[in-house]
């Protein structure tokens, strides 16, 4: 049995579409349709079902993955003993984190990262939504909850600050804040509350319930914009909002949150060297930039409401 047929059968089923299967493999959708259907034809029996919304796997299919994985574990172990994957860096890494991570702190980093190893592909899916491990629709997760489930490497990657903004010029024109009662009556940008992808950026009700919002957006960088145009008062990580020159601090005292970011990566795959590579460079990228996520006050703060807790270290959940 071809064991490209067999890659190319494992990328559909975890994507449950041609395009993604695709783009995951680097190669046109029919070069997709035309391995299937090579394998198919192979083993005798239909292995996907063509429905509206995608490929699902037929019952042969799915008595089918798992036999796949399996072999394709033994490739990836035997790929990672041979004497060329020492030779450097090479082929697809993929990496989803959260939309302001993504476009602010890492991509800079990265391009350098994938610069310095010319075989090395770098795909960053900095988007304001939860990225799935279980799907398969990235290598390496960052993400604002730890997975509580599932065979997969977790590490806490860092804290991070947000803080409530405002522009100088909104507050110039509108009434002094002093205390959260004076909230009261101004607007507000915001998330939208029905699409919100993690339960940790419920930062208004720990505050104050606005009275009217002015934009709503479920992207953090169009809020940090439409707050520097001076439309109303957001919560915005620090590390976006204190190097924007436009911004002043609302109620800076009291209103700061502190969230972490999670880093997890399949166990079976921890052990390539692209990811265990990629998977360094972002904690050390991270620890790099730790003054930016994590500013001195906010560290003493929490260094003040906290007892010291032993470090994070590497974990990986017994499959669910």
């Amino acid at each position: 049995m071809d064991w490209d047929n067999l890659r190319f059968f494992l990328e559909l089923a975890r994507s449950g579409t041609l395009m993604s299967a695709s783009r995951r493999l680097a190669v046109d959708h029919t070069t997709v349709a035309r391995r299937i259907q090579a394998l198919e034809k192979e083993v005798g029996t239909p292995l996907f079902s063509r429905e509206a919304d995608g490929h699902r796997l037929t019952e042969a299919g799915r008595r089918l993955q798992p036999q796949a994985e399996a072999m394709e574990s033994a490739f990836r172990t035997v790929e990672s003993a041979t004497p060329a994957s020492h030779e450097g860096l090479s082929g697809l890494v993929r990496i989803g984190t959260t939309e302001g991570l993504g476009t602010v702190v890492l991509a800079p980093q990265l391009a350098l990262f994938a610069q310095a190893h010319p075989k090395l592909v770098i795909d960053l899916l900095a988007m304001p939504r939860l990225v799935h491990l279980s799907r398969r629709e990235a290598d390496i997760v960052i993400s604002l909850e730890r997975p509580a489930r599932g065979p997969v490497v977790v590490t806490k990657l860092t804290d991070y600050t947000l803080r409530l903004y405002a522009s100088a010029r909104y507050l110039a024109a509108h009434p002094r804040i002093a205390t959260r009662e004076d909230l009261r009556g101004h607007t507000f940008i915001s998330y939208v509350d029905d699409l919100l992808f993690s339960k940790e950026l419920q930062f208004l009700d720990e505050l104050y319930r606005p009275d009217s919002f002015a934009l709503r957006s479920t992207s953090i960088l169009a809020q940090h914009r439409a707050t520097a145009a001076g439309a109303g008062i957001a919560v915005l990580p620090a590390f976006i909002a204190e190097s924007d020159k436009s911004l002043r601090r609302v109620l800076p005292e009291e209103a700061n949150f502190t969230r972490t970011f999670w880093m997890s990566v399949p166990a079976e795959t921890k052990h390539l060297a692209r990811m265990q590579a990629t998977w360094n460079f972002l904690r050390e990228t991270v620890e790099a930039q730790r003054a930016l996520l994590l500013p001195a006050s906010a560290r003493s703060l929490r260094s003040a409401s906290r007892q010291r807790r032993p470090k994070a270290t590497e974990t990986a959940p017994s499959k669910a």
